[in-house]
């Protein structure tokens, strides 16, 4: 499923844009990072792109259509929205969280039967926490319950999958594990991602594709090597900003890590 994002602009209070002029298009298998300080216009472009918010102008199209033009059950059976670590009001248990994924295919009253536990069970076992079914969700550690996030994604079993800081609130053995388990879906799945990330050095990792955002419009558009690049982060983040390389034997330089100048 492709996702085409077509000069979208969005404004909360009119003649004050958030988000003006982005354009990209998303293929399967895919994963793009979207990076840029707060208020740079990655949330709202995420709610644009699932059709919570109508773009002022421009359009969000999955496979040509545009994602205002199916009711809200169909675009969440083709886009999913992985939200950040939450605690949820009642204990329920792990198996129970990843269930509720199955919603946009049930009816208005509907409730999960056999055939959603089991898809669930799916969903949970693609990503190794099985064994945590029956376990309630609230006794998990932050890395753990955003792996259920992801299952839950799974279990919704939309095509596209959008990540609101999945590395929030993680230390970086469980960053690891959720972004490498991204990684394995894209590439075993044939899932598209779209990564809202703080972490420009994760994206060095996992990124195909880079969206750097600045005051709401495209700052940069492309692969890790172009768009991460000192000047562009400088801008970016307004602080200044070096990247360092690994200079491989014929090969060029390749960026290894991002970190703050200090003066």
């Amino acid at each position: 499923m492709k996702l085409e994002v077509q000069n979208v602009s969005y404004a909360y209070t009119p003649g004050s844009p958030v988000l003006e002029d982005v354009s990209f298009t998303l293929h399967p298998g895919e994963i793009l990072y979207l990076l840029g300080h707060n208020g740079s216009g990655k949330t709202t472009l995420l709610s644009c792109i699932t059709g919570v918010f109508e773009p002022a102008h421009g359009q969000a199209l999955l496979d040509g259509v545009n994602v205002r033009a199916y009711t809200p059950a169909e675009r969440a059976r083709r886009i999913g929205l992985v939200p950040q670590i939450h605690v949820p009001a009642f204990p329920y248990s792990v198996r129970e969280m990843v269930v509720m994924g199955r919603a946009p295919h049930l009816g208005l009253f509907g409730s999960p039967g056999r055939h959603d536990y089991a898809i669930a069970d799916d969903a949970l076992a693609r990503i190794g926490m099985a064994r945590f079914a029956d376990r309630p969700y609230t006794e998990l550690s932050g890395g753990e319950r955003q792996l259920v996030m992801v299952a839950r994604g799974l279990a919704q079993q939309s095509r596209v999958l959008l990540l609101d800081e999945p590395d929030a609130h993680l230390d970086p053995k469980n960053q690891h594990a959720v972004l490498e388990m991204v990684v394995e879906l894209a590439r075993t799945q044939d899932l598209a991602f779209i990564i809202s990330s703080h972490a420009p050095n994760n994206a060095l990792l996992y990124a195909d594709r880079v969206l750097l955002l600045k005051g709401g419009r495209t700052l940069a558009l492309g692969g890790v090597v172009e768009v991460l690049t000192a000047p562009l982060l400088t801008t970016a983040y307004e602080m200044e900003t070096e990247v360092i390389y690994d200079h491989l034997d014929g090969n060029g330089a390749v960026p290894r890590a991002i970190l703050p100048r200090r003066r």
